[in-house]
């Protein structure tokens, strides 16, 4: 190999690629027909379904792409790794913010409530859900897919292929168990997200946090159906790794939800 090809780092150049820009051109997409359709624009529902289909798809061949150079070029050397970790965790500091900031409002308007509110929380006329029924029961089964998770990651470094298909498929039943008593518990809640603001936080915040947990389960379903063919090995596994991050992250914040305005702000 001439000195001119031959590598002397150990990171990894990307060749060229079209998605970054069709993924930008599908979220503007997205965004615009989402705002289009919630004013009742003709074609904006469908202008919006367009743009999160191709957002979707972007995903897809994305992360195909980036599995691909993981996985059967070798691309992701122990550098490559790292770097890719620290993404990881500087993403999941920004969700922390993102919450935080559906936190910061729910403790503003609760701690000092205004007269606009009656001066109480929760405000008079919200008759507010129980924390010992569906929340508890949506509590526990959050921290056991929490520890299924963690047996998966253990299994992988252990090398026992299937006893890390066995907890994934455990995880991922238990995320949708989850969400279903969770759309039930909107269903059939005895307020709406117009209810003022404890309408708006409620929903804001648990609604953003289904959303993620709906996420976290097409993360922890690709990386079961990954498994299944062998993409990884005991030092090399960081898409998994990411996938748990973030399911801890997921568990934490219900965690916060629960206490906070479940308990706390259902007193």
């Amino acid at each position: 190999m001439s000195g001119s090809t031959l590598q002397r780092h150990p990171f990894h150049l990307v060749d060229p690629s079209p998605w970054p820009l069709f993924g930008s051109m599908a979220a503007l997409t997205t965004t615009m027909g989402a705002v289009l359709w919630m004013h009742a624009y003709e074609n904006g529902g469908l202008m919006f379904g367009f743009g999160f289909a191709c957002l979707l798809y972007t995903m897809a061949v994305w992360w195909r792409d980036v599995v691909k150079e993981a996985t059967y070029e070798g691309h992701h050397t122990k550098a490559v790794q790292n770097g890719l970790r620290w993404g990881m965790i500087l993403f999941i500091v920004s969700e922390i913010m993102f919450f935080f900031a559906f936190f910061w409002a729910f403790f503003h308007s609760s701690i000092s409530p205004g007269i606009d509110i009656g001066g109480i929380w929760p405000p008079k006329g919200i008759e507010v859900l129980s924390p010992w029924e569906v929340p508890l029961l949506n509590t526990l089964i959050l921290l056991l897919s929490g520890a299924s998770v963690t047996w998966a990651h253990h299994a992988i470094l252990a090398g026992q292929k299937q006893q890390t298909i066995i907890s994934l498929i455990v995880t991922v039943i238990l995320a949708i168990i989850f969400t279903g008593l969770q759309g039930l518990e909107y269903v059939e809640a005895p307020f709406s997200i117009s209810d003022g603001v404890y309408g708006c936080t409620f929903f804001l915040a648990t609604g953003f946090h289904g959303f993620h947990v709906f996420i976290g389960t097409l993360f922890l379903t690709v990386c079961l159906i990954r498994q299944y063919f062998d993409h990884f090995t005991p030092s090399h596994h960081f898409g998994f790794e990411a996938a748990a991050w973030y399911w801890h992250f997921v568990d934490v914040v219900w965690l916060f939800l629960f206490v906070s305005i479940y308990w706390w702000g259902g007193q």
